[in-house]
Formats: structure tokens, sequence, C-alpha cells
């Protein structure tokens, strides 16, 4: 199993536009087979002294799959590839972060 952690960077003041076209996608990569976890993260405010401030315009998607060949097959979905058209205004810019237990 793996975990990828996306940090995307939402255009000023656009983030719930963004959340609008990525669940969309959510019941579609759900679907693919080696998907275990799919789903948007946000910041929250808490009064953890190390947790920075919440970031307005960051969206994180935690995701688990299977295998690496999983996460690469859903990369070039027809449905991501169409995705990413639909957002492609609204993102300034993408981390992405692939992990395995350790």
């Amino acid at each position: 199993m793996i975990c990828v952690l996306a940090t995307i960077e939402i255009a000023e003041g656009r983030r719930g536009d963004f959340l609008a076209e990525f669940h969309k996608i959510v019941p579609l990569v759900r679907g693919e087979k080696g998907c275990i976890e799919y789903g948007p993260m946000v910041d929250v405010a808490t009064n953890i002294g190390l947790q920075p401030p919440p970031r307005e315009n960051v969206v994180i998607a935690v995701e688990k799959w299977e295998s690496i060949e999983a996460l690469e097959r859903h990369l070039i979905a027809p449905h991501m590839v169409e995705y990413r058209k639909q957002v492609k205004d609204l993102v300034v810019g993408t981390l992405l972060q692939v992990l395995e237990p350790a």
C-alpha cells in the first residue's frame, strides 16, 4: 500500500469552485481498481502550537492505493484527464508526496 498527499494550491478565492469540481470525480476515483481511499481535506484552525495558520487557498488530496501501478493508472484515467482540463484555471500549483509504510 502507498499513501499520496497531493498539496494543491488554488487561485485566490476559488477554493469553493475547485472543490465543486473535485467532488465530481471522487466517486469515479473510488471506483478505480486499486483505490483504497481518496478525498479532499482542508486546514482546520486549532490551538495546537505546532500547527501553522490555516491556508485558505490549499486543498490536500489524501489518497491510498494498493500499489504504485494503481496510482500510475489513476493519473492517466480518462476522468482525470478531463478533470485536469476543468480545473486548470483554478490550480496555481501541485506538490505530490508518495509515501509507504515504514
